[in-house]
């Protein structure tokens, strides 16, 4: 963390705030009219708003995470910052920022992940209990576990795989697929409930503005395949549907759960903001 001072106290920090949540979370909240702080581990992203105040974080080093907070004073944190075969920055990491946010007072939103589940039951509400099969999944269950202990005000916000308009991991390897790029296939067992970037961000900064506190499940509406949700994407984009490889992920050996449906009717019923099904926000528009 460089020593540059902040422009302004901010009402909102951002952690992982270069991802690609994290940089549709401060767009809208910038757009929103708030002052916001972001962080970035490697660099700042290119695209990054001039107005937000950047900094570099490591989120394993305790010291740093509470040196931040305590220099930027923010009223609200969102957590977006994970990576998946890092147990010190998705477990840990979420434990530090918890203390940080306690430390400090502010109002904590956490997104953990469906991958909390084994996928052995129909339909995962929020009082479904955490039975990882993963060493992310531990992580991000185990992170759940200390920042309910630590900040009980916090929101746990529960997601699935998350898609935008063509910037996601998920949509540039079906682009990679359809082109040859690379090799594999998409999985026809593995089912997710997934959500629009648009969608989640506001939805996180929805359940940081109110009074809510505790587990919630924030995904879409429709239960899909890897496959089906490759195809949507395809015909949305003009892609030749017929290119993308198909196979059952259970012949590939690959570790984690195969159906976890996230249940987030309770969430919804709370919110103004609507969780569209990716049936729906993958339709192509009329030009």
């Amino acid at each position: 963390m460089d020593g540059t001072p902040y422009r302004d106290l901010v009402d909102l920090l951002v952690v992982g705030g270069s991802g690609f949540l994290g940089l549709e979370i401060i767009r809208q909240a910038r757009r929103d009219g708030h002052n916001v702080a972001a962080t970035f581990h490697s660099r700042v992203p290119v695209v990054a708003d001039a107005e937000v105040d950047w900094r570099n974080l490591d989120i394993r080093h305790q010291d740093e995470v509470a040196a931040l907070v305590l220099v930027s004073r923010p009223d609200v944190i969102v957590n977006a910052a994970y990576r998946q075969s890092d147990w010190a920055t998705t477990a840990e990491g979420g434990m530090h920022v918890a203390l940080a946010a306690a430390a400090g007072g502010a109002r904590l939103t956490h997104v953990s992940s469906d991958a909390v589940f084994s996928g052995t039951t129909a339909r995962y509400d929020e009082t479904h209990v955490p039975e990882p099969t993963t060493t992310y999944g531990a992580a991000k269950a185990a992170a759940e576990t200390a920042i309910k202990g630590i900040t009980p005000t916090a929101v746990i916000a529960r997601t699935s795989l998350i898609i935008g308009e063509g910037g996601s991991r998920h949509e540039k390897h079906v682009h990679a697929l359809a082109a040859g790029a690379v090799t594999g296939a998409l999985f026809t067992d593995d089912v997710r409930c997934p959500v629009h970037v648009t969608d989640l961000a506001a939805a996180v900064l929805e359940l940081a503005a109110s009074p809510y506190t505790g587990i919630h499940h924030v995904a879409g509406s429709d239960a899909l395949s890897r496959y089906e949700l490759g195809v949507l994407i395809a015909v949305r984009d003009g892609l030749d549907q017929d290119a993308l490889p198909a196979g059952p992920r259970a012949d590939a050996g690959l570790p984690g759960p195969l159906d976890v449906r996230l249940d987030s009717t309770s969430t919804q019923a709370r919110l103004n903001t609507r969780l569209r099904g990716a049936r729906e926000f993958l339709t192509p528009t009329a030009t």
